[in-house]
């Protein structure tokens, strides 16, 4: 199976994208790099977790770490697009190694602020104060002399965000590959019209920007794929061509996702990502505790 793959820049301004795919969370996590400076960002990092024995490691970040080391590349930063459900965020283990700072989008305390409640933490700071910097929409930053900037990108999350860096945009839970279509708006604070909404916004970046997934779910057995352009989604994706209007398209999510049952790790994984990728203290035996309510996401569909 197709674990890696490199995009390669296609002049001045343009990054490297490397991406790294990890089959047991169907997720892909980036090095974008700017080939004159060798600076580079991470992003959406995986902190390895297996649920069934309760392990966790670095495997997939360390992957990550090698590369950089074996490039010659530096790391500005560590990104997220949002806080996701259905892996360990590795950001706060690659500041921590790296001393890059990490930043995710500022509607993230209203996230924090959603599960704090959920998961009763009422000591818990939903200040945004667990990333080094909150992008609001239209931010601009910079990967060496690469120009990068921000868009707000609800519907999947309250928090999700796009980052546009160079001809390349990072649209993680928003669009997948054309074959498999659109993401899911049902999580807590999730709406289908404000993704639809999210979706135009990308769609109306320029015909040949990459576009770079954050999870591909590989629809009949194909192998992994995880780059796309603004041309070949608005022409070919499944939930999105051929007239599709913000009605149709609302009606066709709420439908779909009434049937999907939550992900295996979404009341695991919020309780790390909403602490920005920090495992829980471990406590008077030194060993560390995830708490997991019950009946906390009413109306889901059982498996």
């Amino acid at each position: 199976m197709k674990t890696f793959e490199l995009s390669r820049s296609s002049g001045a301004g343009k990054p490297d994208v490397a991406g790294f795919f990890d089959p047991r969370t169907f997720s892909v996590q980036y090095v974008v790099s700017d080939p004159a400076t060798r600076k580079c960002a991470i992003i959406d990092p995986v902190h390895d977790f297996d649920e069934k024995s309760g392990a966790t490691a670095t495997h997939h970040a360390d992957e990550l770490l090698a590369y950089v080391q074996e490039q010659g590349l530096e790391v500005e930063w560590v990104l997220d697009t949002h806080p996701h459900a259905d892996h360990f965020s590795a950001a706060q283990y690659l500041r921590e190694k790296t001393g890059a700072p990490t930043a995710i989008g500022d509607k993230v305390v209203d996230v924090q602020t959603l599960w704090k409640g959920i998961y009763h933490w009422p000591d818990f700071a939903a200040d945004g104060s667990q990333w080094d910097r909150l992008f609001a929409e239209g931010d601009t930053f910079r990967i060496g002399e690469l120009d990068a900037r921000v868009m707000f990108s609800p519907g999947h999350t309250l928090a999700s965000i796009t980052y546009v860096i160079g001809d390349a945009a990072f649209i993680h839970d928003t669009i997948f590959q054309p074959d498999f279509g659109t993401a899911r708006a049902d999580f807590p604070g999730g709406d289908a019209h404000q993704l639809w909404q999210s979706i135009q916004d990308i769609l109306a970046l320029p015909d040949e920007t990459r576009l770079f997934t954050g999870h591909d779910y590989m629809p009949g057995g194909r192998e992994p794929q995880w780059e796309s352009t603004v041309r070949e989604q608005r022409e070919t994706n499944k939930h999105l061509a051929g007239g599709v209007t913000e009605d149709d398209y609302a009606a066709m999510r709420n439908q779909r996702d009434s049937e999907l049952p939550m992900p295996t790790l979404i009341l695991h994984s919020l309780q790390i990502n909403t602490r920005g990728g920090r495992l829980p203290a471990p406590e008077a035996n030194g060993k560390r505790y995830l708490k997991i309510p019950l009946d906390a996401l009413e109306g889901a569909a059982w498996a």
